[in-house]
């Protein structure tokens, strides 16, 4: 982490791209570090968000263009973890998107958006709008 955090907004970029992905990163440590050295809370939100959402649109396309195998190996995705996610679509319905944000179910929920082929500008928007969200209160209890 320290190392994308000395590569400022770049950096923030790209932890919060991975951390939308089932890679294991923490994008939060690395906005807090620059909230912590001065840089611009608005630019930083902006750029975490926006790495987030990028990361979450590659899970979308590999969910709307991929196999179960590309899932199951690439993605580390078990078929439990993709059911899970399914019931948690039929039972919350498109809203849960709105909790991409949240480790561990967030990542398959976005998948699992692509798979059952959401419409693409609502998926944006509840995404976008609760990963901001998110970044806004991270940098609310930096302050």
């Amino acid at each position: 982490m320290d190392f994308l955090a000395e590569y400022g907004y770049i950096g923030l970029f790209m932890a919060s791209f991975l951390a939308a992905t089932i890679l294991p990163f923490s994008s939060e440590v690395v906005l807090i570090f620059l909230l912590l050295n001065n840089h611009d809370p608005f630019l930083s939100i902006t750029v975490a968000t926006a790495g987030n959402v990028l990361g979450s649109v590659v899970n979308y396309a590999l969910g709307f263009w991929g196999s179960f195998l590309i899932m199951e190996k690439l993605l580390r995705l078990s078929q439990k973890e993709i059911a899970r996610s399914e019931q948690r679509f039929k039972k919350y319905g498109v809203f849960s998107l709105l909790f991409a944000w949240v480790p561990i179910i967030g990542d398959p929920l976005t998948v699992v958006a692509g798979v059952l082929k959401i419409n693409i500008y609502l998926f944006l928007s509840l995404v976008t709008a609760g990963k901001l969200f998110r970044y806004i209160m991270v940098g609310i209890s930096v302050s």
